[in-house]
Formats: C-alpha cells, structure tokens, sequence
C-alpha cells in the first residue's frame, strides 16, 4: 500500500509542478490560430520529457528508502552491518566518490544504487542477498554498486530518458496535427479536433515502447560496464563471477519500477529487460581485458 501510495504522489506532483511551469513559460501553448508553433512545441516537449525524470532523479533516494523499507546503517550494530559499511567505504575511497549511505532492507536477493549525485549516494542491499551469498560474492555486489555511482549511472539514465521523452511529446504532437490537418480539410474551426487528440494518444503509447527499448538497451550496456567496475574495484574478476553464477540460481526480489534499472538484476523479457541474461553477463566478464 506504502509503494501505491508513494507512486501516485510522486506522479501529481511531478505533474502539477510541469503544469504550473508550462503555464508560466507559455510553452503549452503551442496550438495558435495559425498553426503549430514548433519552438513552443518544443520547449513544452523538453520541460515535459526532462522534468519528469529529473524530479524523479532529485526524489530518488527518498522514495527508495520510503518504498523498499530500508533501514540505514552506520556501522556501529552488528559485526555483519560493521563490515557492509566498512566495505562501501572502501569501494568509495577507491572510487574516488564520497561516501554513500548505506541501508538494509528486507527481501529476496536483490541490491541497488540510487542518488542524483555521487557524492551523496545510497546502496542498499536486500537480507536475501546478504543470507544466499558469501562474504566475497556479496562484497562483489557492493562493488558492482558502487561502480555504478562512480560511472554517474543515475544521471546517465536520466539524461537518457529526459531525450527519449522530449522526442516522443514533440513527435506524437507534430503527427498528430498533420493527421488532424488532413482529416479536417475544407472545415473552418479553430484548435485541434479529434483526429490530433487520438493521434497523439495512439503516439505516445506507440513511440514510448520504441523509447522503452532504446533506454532498455543503454541500460543493459550500463549493467556489463558496472560488473567491470567491480572487478576493478576488487583487483580480480572471480568474485564478480561468482556473485552472478549465485544470482543465476536465485530468484531475484522484487524491486519498486523506479528502481529496477538500478538493482543487481530485473525482469524477463530481453529487449525491455534492463539488465541482460546472467550468461552474457558473466561471458563478457570472463572475456573482458584485465
């Protein structure tokens, strides 16, 4: 229910803040009497596509720590919480990124990355993870984590998405009028009619899969850049090898949307997976340099 209700109030409000942007600029304007006006239409596609995700990116680690229950950790309980944050410390040193905050949740094995900036980052690591695996598997997916918040991971993919979406507003609209203007020749009104409203729809449903697949694919270039990262950051790739033969056989948790793109690994389906198959994964490892 907390998850629900999270999503949905991140979502208005996200909205509500584009709208009173949009009205202020004037962007959402873009329909005039004659015509389409393109460099409004497109200063409402770029506030649109990046201001979704970069409001989200800002919020990132708090709905993470809101929706996966994350409990942080300092250090000073338990041997096995000392460890986990000595280890991120040190992966943070090698990295050269500041020291990120570090959390426990409860779940199946599962670990992911957030934060808008490096410096200020959070790794969190599931119970499941930290009970399936050994000492060494499991410091390998710290390492993953962590090289994800040395490579900028986070605002990559944002940067990614904010594109995608400014193409799929700015090109559903412009189709859309041209539909609209060729069903409605010989008609004198003013403003879109239904053509441009169905169009439009029909459009962003149809090039939001497209951009799904291409950001799905960055993604998934990001996940083998990452398990080199720890390699890396451990001085070998055994045990980065290990950790995802391990994952091979595990059932994976469940991780909010918002954070699958981050976690050791996610769903099914292979071109919107976010991460790719765990024998490519360990393959392009085995195969890499160094």
């Amino acid at each position: 229910m907390k998850r629900i209700f999270l999503f949905l109030a991140t979502n208005l409000a996200v909205v509500v803040v584009l709208g009173v942007v949009a009205s202020l600029l004037g962007v959402n304007r873009y329909l005039t009497a004659n015509g389409l006006n393109l460099g409004a239409l497109l200063g409402f596609s770029f506030i649109m596509g990046f201001g979704g995700a970069i409001i989200s990116l800002l919020m990132s680690k708090t709905i993470a720590k809101w929706s996966s229950g994350v409990q942080l950790i300092d250090g000073s309980g338990s041997a096995d919480e000392a460890w986990i944050v000595a280890t991120v410390r040190k992966f943070a040193d090698k990295a050269g990124i500041g020291m990120p905050e570090v959390g426990i949740f409860e779940g199946e094995p599962n670990a992911f990355a957030t934060g808008a900036f490096k410096n200020s980052a959070l790794v969190a690591v599931s119970t499941g993870l930290l009970q399936g695996m050994t000492r060494e598997e499991v410091e390998a997916v710290i390492g993953h984590e962590v090289a994800h918040i040395a490579n900028g991971d986070m605002v990559t993919m944002t940067l990614i998405q904010g594109v995608m979406n400014t193409f799929v507003v700015f090109l559903s609209r412009v189709i859309g009028y041209l539909v609209d203007g060729f069903l409605s020749k010989g008609e004198n009104r003013s403003g879109p009619g239904i053509g441009y409203y169905i169009t439009t729809i029909v459009l962003d449903i149809l090039l939001g899969f497209l951009a799904a697949l291409i950001v799905a694919w960055f993604s998934r270039q990001r996940e083998f850049r990452a398990d080199r990262g720890s390699s890396q950051l451990m001085g070998r790739k055994q045990p980065m090898i290990n950790a995802l033969a391990r994952l091979g056989g595990m059932v994976p948790g469940e991780l909010p949307k918002s954070l699958q793109a981050m976690g050791i690994t996610s769903g099914v389906g292979k071109l919107f997976s976010t991460h790719p198959p765990i024998e490519e994964r360990i393959a392009a490892l085995q195969n890499a340099q160094g």
